[in-house]
Parts: structure tokens; sequence; C-alpha cells
């Protein structure tokens, strides 16, 4: 099987292109950028062969993928800025790379009769209530254009691939680009004190865990819908930040506070991003590890590349 891999220049792609390098899985990296760009760690991620690649050109990624003679693709590359997604000039290219995109791929492999595995995001749902959402869900009604174009982007496949795979992640953390426990620990380092909303509550997914089952996943035919993140209680962003400075050592206080008080996101976040995960277990995959231990793991792997 040789497989295709998108958006290799970001936090996912970028473990995803390791863990098929470790198993001695033929992968083939791609982004916008005409050379790979990425944390320079030394990983495989690094070496292995990598295409620029304009996804929006149907044309060009048809042929690309014909003549690498493609069997398999994970989609990981989309349009993440959530709050500039709002922006009126943005609209049409988020809904074409997000949106679009994937309907597009997802007819080059039915062409091919190959099988496409797709990432999607908690924000497709409305976010209300305290239930934990289903991964073959109806009920969506996102709130926000991020949300909105993410779900178009799952529709798009359903109608077009039956060999498909659609994951929803949430809260994502990884070596290679800008997150959230980056941002609180610039953030710990040079403040006294920080606010952090206490009434969005979800999981967060570590991509070098989740890039482990995604591998999992597309070596098999047990497609469908499905919900990964970490292990463990659901938490509040609050929560996870105290968390992050207790692992870490910072002493800086951390106050709750809610979505309302804390106030300067252009695009609405759901409060309730919680997934059900029972369906992995289901169908054999091993879930992914209890977000403490990962968020463990990820400092020890940031101070060893910050050490470099």
């Amino acid at each position: 099987m040789k497989i295709f891999v998108t958006g290799v220049n970001g936090q996912l792609g970028h473990d995803v292109m390791n863990t098929l390098y470790r198993r001695g899985i033929s992968a083939i990296g791609s982004d916008i950028k005409e050379n790979y760009c990425g944390v320079e760690d030394g990983s495989p991620a690094c070496t292995m062969p990598y295409i620029g690649l304009d996804l929006c050109d149907e044309e060009k990624t048809r042929k690309v993928i014909s003549e690498l003679e493609i069997d398999a693709m994970i989609h990981c590359a989309a349009w993440t800025a959530v709050d500039a997604a709002e922006d009126i000039e943005n609209r049409a290219i988020v809904e074409k790379i997000n949106g679009e995109v994937p309907g597009l791929l997802a007819k080059i492999m039915k062409e091919r009769d190959g099988k496409m595995l797709y990432l999607s995001t908690d924000y497709v749902f409305s976010g209300e209530g305290t239930e934990p959402w289903k991964p073959d869900e109806k009920d969506f009604n996102p709130i926000n254009v991020y949300g909105k174009t993410k779900l178009m982007g799952e529709e798009r496949i359903r109608e077009v691939l039956e060999k498909y795979f659609i994951i929803r992640i949430a809260w994502v953390f990884g070596l290679n680009g800008k997150n959230f426990i980056k941002t609180m620990l610039n953030v710990g380092k040079s403040h006294e004190e920080v606010r952090v909303v206490n009434d969005q509550i979800g999981n967060p997914t570590y991509t070098l865990d989740l890039a482990e089952l995604l591998v999992d996943m597309i070596c098999t035919e047990k497609y469908g819908n499905y919900h990964a993140t970490n292990e463990g209680e659901y938490i509040s962003w609050y929560d996870f930040t105290k968390e992050i400075y207790r692992q870490a050592g910072l002493s800086t206080k951390v106050l709750p506070v809610s979505t309302e008080e804390y106030g300067l996101s252009k695009a609405r976040r759901p409060k309730n991003s919680r997934l059900d995960k029972t369906k992995l277990k289901e169908q054999g995959f091993t879930p992914l590890p209890d977000w403490k231990d990962a968020l463990s793991r990820y400092l020890k792997a940031l101070a060893t590349e910050e050490g470099c």
C-alpha cells in the first residue's frame, strides 16, 4: 500500500509521516509549500518523499496521485485559523479548502478504488448540552464558519466515497506548529496570572498518539465515522492549563472565567466538545492514552527539542 499524506507541514501530518516511516509503510507527504517546512528534529518526516501541491488544483492533484499510484490517503490539510475564517475576505478560500477539496480528493480516490481518511473536528457540532457527541450523530448545527466548512467536507466525502474514515478530533497539540500548550507556557513564563475559560469542556489530542491510531485505521477496512481524543476525564481549558503549569513546574496563577467574560474571539466556540470514543474499542482499535500521560510525554519532547 502506498499512502499520500496531505498537510505534512502541520502538527499532525508531521507525526503521521514519522509513524508511517517507523512501520515501513510507503508514503509521500504533501503540502502547499514547495519544500518541506517543519520542525528540524532529525525525524524521518524531514527526509521522506515530499511534493509541493495546491490541492485546490484538481487537475494537477489528480495527475500527481495517479502517477504516484496512490492506494490510500490521509488528509490532514485544512484551514485551521478559526477566527480568521470569520473574516468576509477569507470565506471563499476557507470554503474551498475545508468544504470542496475533500470532495475533490474523494472523487479522485474513488476513481482509483482507494480509501481516504479525513480529519474533522468537534466544531461540526453545536456545542450545546453536556452529553458526549456520538460519532454517527446527525444533529450537527455548527456555530462558526470553520465548523460549517469542515462539516461540508465530511458531507462531500460521504456523498462520493464508500471507503472512508472520518475522524473527529479536538484540542490538538504536537511539536510541529503552534498550539495551546506552547502559548500557555510562554504566557506562564512572562505573567504572574492568566485568565482561562472554564465552561468549554472536552479532551486534548496529542498528535503523536493520534498518528498511531490513524495508521492503524488506514490499514483496515473498518470504514465510518469515529471520534478520537486522548482518554481521561473531560476537562475545561482552565483545568488543562492548571495541569500544564503543574507538570511544567510553573507557579503562574490561573483564573477561571466564563466564555462571555473572556470575550476575545471572533468565532463562537462550542462549550460542549465532549466526544464519545466507545466506537474505537467496539471496532478493535486501541484508544489513545490518558491526556495527563500525553501531556507529560509532550512536555519532555518539547524540552528536548528546545534543548537542541
